[in-house]
């Protein structure tokens, strides 16, 4: 039995049962093994740990024993040991790739490249995050003699400390980059961390761990748990050991860890969900923009809250907007994501392809027409056809903004398209008509008019003519698609607090 993971390694064919982490040891689980299920074959990927609420208490207090020493740790030390774990993760770039692919079943270039390559870029980037200034100086100011004492002038002096414990409850879309993003600003910042990986692909996050853990992380630093139960989300959220809760997924959820949060006040950073806006104004230039559409097809199969999902679209030009959408997915070949040339994978589970398949239809009765897909696509040969939890990329015209599958976030590969008749403020009216507002998007030809147009959108980003990312602006929604920042330094922020020291 490994030493380091727990993994059952005498029998080659029986899948690996994998150790819960916490205080730098590898546990037994409480509640013993659920299968990871790959989604593209439905074959078992490996056995992850069910913890019980009192292994996660242990995490938390582990954490927070470890809290003090690692705080008080120089921020050389702690980007060395970012820096290492960074190493390690891409010396360990193949297998962990294959293993993120067989969890989630994202296409091999998504599961190397914006998976696990993100992850280590993201730990490079808060190894040379824990060296950035905590402190600030404020202007002195003068006072003049009065009840509060002689005259004076005092200094002041802003310094951002680390909150505490971090819980990280990470989304199922991306087991490498979504927790990196949390983990590694986190303890970059001082923070001790308990990290709850989805229940659909945690083994690729106890991977990360072990990582940390080779890269020299003191014990009780890093710790994570995992299981099915909503328990063990529950006391990763309202253990008082925990100072903090960072969130990943769905509204839902969040309003409801949100409140827990409130009892104790502890500290939030959520991403909610997402029904991204793509305004598409009458001068645009269409082959761009379906480029850009096209993208929450082969993303993470519209598995991505990013995702120009909602498409506000021009009457003038709309028509050839849905016809080249067409011709675009007509070349967007669906498979196994193991495949050369396979562009759209299976989404997550069964489940959730029946949740997809239940949202196309209800668009269907509400009116909206299927211009490509909505049916359900066959995957493989022989006696491996039909396995695995594949949706055809779905494409709804002729919405109106008042229908379910246009206001509710989806998460699959569909598109809804929305046409518009009148000036700009129409499109901005019908954009903003949305109770989510994370990142939005707008085409045109004319710049100036499209600037005008984002400043407009209630949204927490907006991409112009493009669906890139900066990744050093801050990152995070309106409404109800989340409270607070990350990214870059505003993740560096978003694991502190501010406190002010004054002197005389």
């Amino acid at each position: 039995m490994s030493s380091a993971t727990g993994n059952a390694q005498d029998n080659p064919q029986k899948p690996h049962a994998q150790r819960l982490f916490i205080g730098g040891e590898w546990v037994e689980p409480a509640g013993g093994h659920y299968e990871v299920v790959n989604p593209a074959d439905e074959s078992v990927v490996g056995l992850a740990p069910e913890a019980s609420r009192g292994q996660v208490e242990d995490a938390a207090r582990a954490a927070a024993a470890a809290f003090e020493g690692w705080s008080r740790t120089k921020p050389e030390e702690r980007a060395a040991i970012l820096d290492r774990a960074a190493d390690i993760i891409q010396r360990g770039y193949e297998p962990w790739s294959a293993l993120a692919q067989a969890e989630t079943g994202a296409p091999t270039g998504i599961a190397r490249g914006m998976q696990v390559g993100v992850g280590v870029a993201r730990f490079r980037r808060y190894a040379k995050g824990a060296l950035e200034p905590v402190e600030r100086g404020l202007p002195p100011q003068v006072t003049e003699a009065g009840p509060m004492g002689a005259a004076s002038i005092l200094g002041a002096l802003e310094v951002r400390q680390p909150v505490g414990v971090v819980t990280c409850i990470t989304s199922y879309n991306n087991p490498w980059a979504n927790p990196a993003g949390k983990v590694a600003p986190a303890l970059a910042m001082g923070n001790t961390v308990v990290v709850k990986p989805a229940p659909q692909d945690p083994l690729s996050v106890f991977r990360m761990a072990e990582a940390l853990h080779e890269a020299g992380v003191p014990a009780g630093v890093v710790n994570v748990v995992s299981g099915t139960s909503v328990e063990v989300g529950e006391a990763a959220v309202d253990s008082p050991d925990v100072d903090m809760v960072s969130f990943t997924g769905s509204t839902g959820v969040g309003q409801r860890i949100a409140e827990v949060c409130g009892r104790t006040m502890k500290r939030q950073l959520m991403e909610l969900g997402g029904k991204g806006a793509a305004v598409v104004l009458a001068d645009a230039d269409l082959d761009a923009a379906v480029m850009g559409i096209g993208t929450t097809f082969s993303f993470y199969s519209g598995q991505i809250c990013t995702a120009p999902t909602r498409v506000i679209v021009h009457r003038s030009v709309y028509e050839q907007l849905v016809e080249k959408l067409q011709g675009y997915l007509a070349f967007m070949k669906v498979g196994d994501p193991a495949v050369r040339g396979t562009v759209v994978g299976p989404v997550i589970s069964a489940a959730h392809r029946d949740r997809v398949e239940s949202y196309i239809e209800l668009g269907r009765k509400e009116g909206a027409r299927i211009a490509f897909g909505g049916e359900r696509p066959v995957v493989g040969e022989g006696a491996a056809a039909g396995k695995g939890f594949y949706v055809a990329p779905t494409l709804l015209v002729d919405c109106t903004n008042d229908m379910r599958v246009v206001r509710e976030e989806i998460f699959g590969p569909v598109v809804v398209v929305v046409p518009f008749d009148g000036d700009d403020d129409e499109a901005v009216a019908l954009a903003n008509d949305s109770d989510f507002g994370l990142i939005s998007y707008v085409w045109s030809a004319d710049a100036a008019r499209a600037f005008r147009v984002a400043r407009r959108l209630r949204a927490g980003g907006v991409g112009v003519n493009t669906i890139g990312r900066n990744m050093e602006a801050p990152f995070g929604g309106f409404k109800r698609s989340g409270v607070g920042r990350d990214v870059g330094s505003y993740a560096l922020h978003a694991y502190s607090e501010m406190q002010s020291i004054v002197w005389a």
